[in-house]
Order: structure tokens, then sequence, then C-alpha cells
């Protein structure tokens, strides 16, 4: 990938990728995991996989979850390490949704030194907020197909109805303006101190995230 490295580090390849909902993260990974043989590692998706699985890390986020908690650093750094041992990371990972504050940042790197190892790169996926609110906020969907519209890129034939069956189409409320905005602010006070940590580190990278 053009976003990589041109070839597989000889000790493997460990990367995090940093960036706000809707700066296509999750379009780039998947390309990085083919083109560098690593593997993906969202977090959300292994929480849920954990929890699925009915493991014991899985078991107590799951808990932690019904509580209406938050999952604590240590026991997603314990999933991402449960994950690591996976035969298709032995070559490395690609990893999304963490780490989100410096803590978390301190915690991912010691976990990797206690098995002699460090992070190559950490790639910022940079894009302004009104990008990101027109890609999220302009986001319609029809319930019950799942068939998904854009009002810039790829809207109805008619204006808030689906193509096949006329019916209203909704906005979810995670891609309602308000609470793109919301989770922007987020990310900006949280991930800002992350990616100086990286920068200290001489191991972040920039991308123009702007070409849809």
């Amino acid at each position: 990938s053009r976003l990589a490295m041109s070839h597989t580090h000889p000790n493997g390849l460990r990367v995090v990728l940093l960036g706000p909902p809707g700066s296509g993260k999750g379009t780039q990974a998947p390309m990085l995991k083919r083109d560098c043989h690593v593997c993906h590692l969202a977090t959300g998706d292994m929480l849920r996989a954990a929890v699925k699985a009915g493991t014991p890390l899985g078991l107590e986020a799951d808990a932690v979850m019904k509580r209406g908690e938050l999952v604590s650093d240590d026991l997603v750094v314990n999933i991402i390490r449960e994950n690591l041992s996976n035969q298709e990371c032995q070559n490395g990972f690609v990893l999304d949704g963490f780490p989100r504050t410096v803590p978390q940042a301190q915690k991912l790197d010691e976990m990797l030194a206690a098995d002699g190892k460090k992070l190559d790169r950490a790639l910022e996926f940079a894009v302004d907020d009104e990008t990101v609110v027109g890609r999220i906020a302009g986001r319609w969907v029809h319930p019950a197909s799942g068939r998904s519209y854009h009002v810039l890129f790829a809207p109805p034939k008619v204006a808030g109805v689906d193509d096949e069956t006329g019916e209203p189409l909704i906005q979810r409320d995670d891609d309602k303006e308000t609470t793109v905005r919301k989770r922007l602010s987020t990310y900006r006070a949280q991930t800002a101190p992350v990616l100086g940590y990286y920068q200290s580190k001489g191991i972040l990278s920039s991308i123009n995230a702007l070409q849809s």
C-alpha cells in the first residue's frame, strides 16, 4: 500500500492508525493488512468477539459493559495481547481504534516491550472537521434492507426515499450532525496528545485523508 512501507519489515510491521471517525481508517486498514501480510486488529471487533466467544477476558469485559461502564485500558491491552498470539499476527499488526489517550499508548508500548517488540509507525489520517461532518452526516439508510445513500456521493433518485421500495429513509443517531460534532470534539481533546507522544518518538506519519 502507498500508505505503508514498500516492503514488510524483516521483524514484522507494527502500526497504529489514528484519525477521527470518517477519516478513512476502516477503508485503508484492510489494504495495509493485505499488502503487508499482517493482521488487522479493530478494538471494537475484538471486544465483541471476546464477549461472543466467552473467553475469560470477554466475560470480564461483558460484565463491565453491562454495568454501563467503560472497559479499562488494561483489559483492552490484554485482549490485544491475546489476539497478537494468533498465527496471522506473526508478521505484525495494524491496530485501529486504540490507543485514544496517552496512558493507553504507554500501556501498549509496555506490552510490546515485554515481548521484545516496539511500534514501527503511527499513521495519522489528517482531515478537517467539516469534511468529516459532510461525509458522515450525509448518510441515510433504508432500515428494512440496509441500503445506504449519501446526499452528495450516492443520493437516492428521489430525496428522502429508497430507490427500490419508495419507503422513507432514516438517519442513524450516530450519523446526525450534532452527534458527529460531539464525537469529533472528544477525539480532538483526547487524541491530540497521542499524536504528540508518537511525534516525540519519531514514528508519526501524517496522511492527507481529504481525498474521498
